[in-house]
């Protein structure tokens, strides 16, 4: 079972490197990113090491948020050899998510 990690400028580069990852842009303060925190998680423990699931501050990592051109949180970004593949904003439901995460 594979849990969701917490990335930041520092560690974000490695920890998607040669991997399809989902990552989720959120915020405390919001709402809709509380709602989705739990489904994160779900999908992380569904997708187990075939894939990287993780979450990004955007207040804590201003420059990477800007590096994805997040304008609205929350954003879910399907990164696949360091590219964006796939994106969505706002909840969605886990099997969304864990189907495109197979299909990066």
């Amino acid at each position: 079972m594979s849990e969701t990690k917490h990335l930041n400028a520092d560690n974000f580069d490695e920890a998607v490197k040669g991997k399809v990852a989902l990552v989720d842009f959120w915020a405390e303060w919001c709402g809709p990113c509380r709602m989705l925190g739990p489904v994160i998680d779900e999908v992380a423990a569904a997708v187990g090491e075939d894939a990287v699931v993780a979450k990004v501050n955007v207040d804590e990592a201003q420059a990477l948020a800007t590096k994805f051109g997040v304008r609205s949180i929350p954003a879910i970004f399907i990164v696949k050899d360091g590219e964006v593949v796939n994106q969505f904003v706002g909840v969605q439901d886990k099997q969304t998510l864990v189907n495109a995460i197979k299909s990066a």
